[in-house]
């Protein structure tokens, strides 16, 4: 068994590494079903109007019960509560996998749909239970001294899976079908779940090594966590930054393909500037790590964001006489973007640890971040749509993702001013 001294122990890297690859497995079901659309519309018939729910039923799981399993992951404990959600995720991709085997042509079809959409609900619980106590397993099972570090790679748990998404999906689903994509994840996630057991200390052993004070009834979690401002302030900003980098990345294969760019081309394009997300969280974790100030960070991650999103859909004129910069240029003020915002999430994950109230409510803060982030996500991509199809293009993005920027760079400056919970630190 590995030591839960104070010292830095070899099992570490290894749990740390299980975490983060759990929470990847299950951004890629978060993310699996949006290169399976066109296949499930010619397998099931499915309208667009069933696929935008099948692609939203997830955030709304995040928006309505994000803080409740947030409570339910401190109550039933941190590693427990992970391996749950990757069981739920394996279960469920098994059956949904399953439901492609069904004729399209036969009774069943109809039935189909609807259970693809109560399969997707239910991944949206695992997918939770799976990800708001990973930040504090990360922290708890990280080298001493690289605590902030490793936060920074779980930051980027969600732009790789949905880069891994985009690249490894569309070429299993032409080659075996979405059915065999489904069961593909449904075995990562599996995997996923006998790493983290293997490697990460039972929820028991933890609590012995660190000797906590005894646990408060979930409604005095609750009330310590709503009642104080650093975990509505992180959440704010996690909002934030999320709607607007959903938005942004969510179109670009809509915006490629309004300009011509082959089916292929453009799902390589959204994969490269989704994973430049990936390089932004390990230097947020790296920069904190080194001492940088935490809001210093956000307000840069933001103005990037400001920035790159100007650049990449600004226009200057109308119509036929509407100029702006060369293809290649908004490409990489697309990465800027993504790139920059990944310093982002690095940050408040850092500061989510370290303002809740106390050890034992770090997941409910981080289901409050969920929450809002799933909030934010289901609100800005709409809005950017809307917008798009008022203009008649995509010229007028820049206007929801600079007032995101701004009122985000607001919320830095008062977290900035947030004193790190000594419970939070123990």
């Amino acid at each position: 068994m590995a030591s839960f001294g104070t010292g830095p122990s070899r099992r570490w890297p290894a749990a740390t590494l299980a975490v983060v690859a759990a929470g990847v497995c299950a951004a890629l079901h978060l993310g699996k079903l949006s290169p399976a659309v066109p296949a499930l519309q010619a397998s099931l018939g499915i309208s667009l109007i069933e696929a935008g729910f099948l692609l939203s039923l997830v955030q709304m799981a995040g928006m309505t019960m994000g803080l409740a399993i947030g409570l339910a992951a401190d109550t039933l404990g941190l590693r427990r509560s992970m391996l749950g959600g990757l069981l739920i995720l394996t279960i469920a991709s098994v059956l949904g996998g399953a439901i492609g085997t069904v004729d399209p042509s036969g009774p069943l079809a109809a039935r189909a749909v609807h259970g693809l959409l109560v399969l997707r609900a239910i991944e949206g619980i695992g997918f939770l239970l799976v990800v708001l106590p990973a930040p504090a397993l990360v922290r708890a099972t990280a080298s001493v001294g690289s605590e902030s570090a490793a936060l920074g790679l779980w930051g980027a748990y969600m732009p790789s899976g949905v880069a891994l998404a985009l690249l490894i999906g569309p070429a299993l689903i032409a080659a075996l079908g979405w059915a065999a994509w489904w069961w593909a994840l449904a075995c990562a996630s599996a995997a996923a779940a006998l790493w983290v057991r293997a490697s990460v200390p039972a929820d028991s052993a933890r609590r012995a090594a660190s000797v906590p004070a005894p646990a408060d009834p979930w409604p005095v979690r609750l009330r310590a966590t709503l009642r104080a401002r650093g975990p509505w302030h992180v959440a704010a900003a996690f909002a934030l930054y999320s709607g607007q980098w959903m938005a942004v990345i969510g179109f670009l294969p809509a915006v490629y393909a309004g300009a011509g760019v082959p089916v292929g081309g453009s799902a390589v394009l959204t994969a490269v500037a989704s994973a430049m997300n990936i390089g932004g969280n390990v230097l947020g974790g790296r920069l904190i790590q080194r001492g940088a100030a935490p809001g210093r960070l956000l307000r840069w991650g933001f103005a990037a964001m400001a920035l790159g999103s100007l650049a990449a859909f600004v226009q200057l004129g109308e119509g036929f006489l509407a100029t702006g910069l060369p293809p290649a240029l908004r490409y990489l003020a697309v990465c800027v973007f993504s790139f920059g915002g990944g310093v982002v999430p690095a940050t408040l994950f850092v500061l989510a640890v370290r303002v809740a109230p106390g050890p034992a409510t770090v997941s409910t803060t981080v289901g409050l971040m969920q929450q809002a982030s799933a909030m934010g996500q289901f609100m800005a991509p709409p809005l950017v749509a809307w917008l798009a199809h008022r203009a008649g293009g995509w010229q007028w993005t820049w206007v929801v993702t600079l007032s995101c920027a701004v009122l985000g760079g607001v919320f830095a400056s008062r977290l900035a001013s947030v004193r790190a919970s000594a419970g939070a630190h123990a």
